[in-house]
Formats: C-alpha cells, sequence, structure tokens
C-alpha cells in the first residue's frame, strides 16, 4: 500500500506550495535561477515578439526551474537512503543535475534564437 493521502485538490496545492517554499529556503542553484526569472519575466513582457515565440522563451525558462526542482527531489531521495559514498548514488544525482544541465542549454539557446535571430 502506497504511503499517500487520498486525492484532494487543495490539500495537494497546500503540499506543492509547501515544497516550493523549502527548495527555494534551502536550494541555492534553484534561488539564482528564481532571480534569473524574476528579472527576465518582465522583460519578456515587453519586448515586442510574436506571442508563440514568447511562448516558447517562457516554456524555456520554467523548465530550467522545473529541472532544479527533479534534481532536488533526487538528491534528498537518495540522501534519504544513503549519505555513504556510494557509486549509484553518485550516478542518480549526477543524471540529476545533467536534468538541469540540458534545460540550462534549451533556455539558452532558445531565448537566444528568439532574441538574436528573429
Amino acid at each position: 500500500m502506497r504511503n499517500q493521502p487520498k486525492y484532494n485538490f487543495f490539500r495537494n496545492t497546500t503540499y506543492a506550495l509547501e515544497g516550493l517554499k523549502d527548495v527555494i529556503k534551502n536550494e541555492s542553484s534553484f534561488k539564482i535561477e528564481l532571480l534569473i526569472a524574476i528579472i527576465l519575466l518582465p522583460i519578456l513582457l515587453i519586448i515586442e515578439l510574436d506571442i508563440i515565440y514568447k511562448l516558447l522563451m517562457f516554456m524555456s525558462l520554467m523548465g530550467m526551474l522545473i529541472a532544479e526542482v527533479i534534481n532536488s527531489a533526487i538528491e534528498r531521495a537518495v540522501d534519504l537512503v544513503t549519505l555513504e559514498h556510494h557509486q549509484m548514488a553518485r550516478r542518480a544525482k549526477d543524471a540529476g543535475s545533467a536534468i538541469v544541465f540540458l534545460s540550462i542549454v534549451v533556455f539558452v539557446v532558445v531565448w537566444g534564437v528568439c532574441l538574436f535571430f528573429v
């Protein structure tokens, strides 16, 4: 049996916001990426681009934040299982870091193309 309460939209939203608050409080990489998002979102609203390009830019920016939260979840789950140095734990954490790296590459490419070639 799963350790999960019955689905309730409002309760689950509360859990999600608690998780987001915890990541903001405890993850320095997320804080940096959130600051980037806070700076770029107003710029995204005022630049003159078609809505499709703005949407792509927004999704790539949010994708970077989502990837960082996924990485944090992976790291916490691995640390829950073992704090000892273990090859599989390192590989899991490295895979999480790769998610973040690839999301940043997508972000930079999408924003670069949209701002300089469109």
